[in-house]
Formats: structure tokens, sequence, C-alpha cells
């Protein structure tokens, strides 16, 4: 385990709209406020046609092949995550959702491209103090480095 300690500072909150990209949105945001680290919490309508990476086809393969479901209708879904730069200084966010209709719940990662249903409330607490990052791995996933 590696660690960094943070404080909290600016708090913001967002109102994404109709047949926004989630990620997308957010990282614009970040960006155009200087946000270098956050934890985001969100809650909202994601759209048919939305992408979650739902897990590696096998877990310990030398290869990662992710895996991939589309959203076949408008689902509830709520999540978190967690936005940091990356060596490019680019903010990369990482958000898990839980995407429900009716009996039926699927959870995955946005970074695909969740579209907004309707409304998305999404709350992000910026963390100041932290050198925090993410760093490309020998898979090319950018992942936290503290």
């Amino acid at each position: 385990m590696k660690f960094s300690e943070a404080k909290t500072g600016r708090e913001f909150i967002l109102r994404l709209d109709d047949g926004e990209i989630l990620h997308e949105v957010i990282e614009q945001f970040a960006a155009e406020h200087k946000i270098r680290a956050a934890r985001i919490m969100l809650v909202g309508g994601a759209d048919k046609g939305s992408k979650l990476v739902v897990g590696p086809r096998e877990s310990r393969a030398s290869k990662i092949e992710p895996m991939e479901i589309v959203i076949d209708d408008a689902h509830e879904t709520t999540g978190v995550g967690t936005l940091f730069l990356n060596e490019e200084g680019k903010p990369v966010s990482h958000i898990h959702l839980s995407c429900g209709r009716g009996s039926k719940v699927i959870t995955g990662c946005a970074r695909r491209g969740v579209k907004v249903w309707l409304v998305f409330e999404v709350v992000i607490t910026e963390l100041v103090g932290t050198e925090a990052r993410r760093v490309k791995d020998h898979n090319g996933f950018e992942l936290l480095s503290v």
C-alpha cells in the first residue's frame, strides 16, 4: 500500500444536462477550474447507448482485455469517482457507476462514455496538498501513483 495525505479544498456542484458525456464534461470542468485532484459523487440518469467497462475477460491474463456493456435504455444511476492529473497535466477521472432499470443492475466504469439521460447531479470535492497523479503502466492504463 502507498498513500498520500490531502486536505479538502473547494466544493463544486454541477448539473449535467441531457445528452452530455459524463466523464468528458467533468474533465473539461476540472481543467477550466484548475482542479488537480478531487473526489466525485454523482446521481442521475444514464441514457440508452451509454457504455460501461464491466471487467476484464480474464482476471489474470497476460494481456488485459476489457469487457463492455452498452445500456439498452435509460437507467437510474449513482456512482463515485476520483480525478487526478495524468503525466501530461490533463485531469483524468475514474468513475464507477451502478445503473438500474427494474430489477436489472449493471455496475462498471464510465470511461467508455456514459450519456446523460435528462440530468446528472455531480458534487466535486477538490483535494489539495497531494502530489498524487495518474501514471501509465505497462498495459497503457493511467493508474493512481502516490
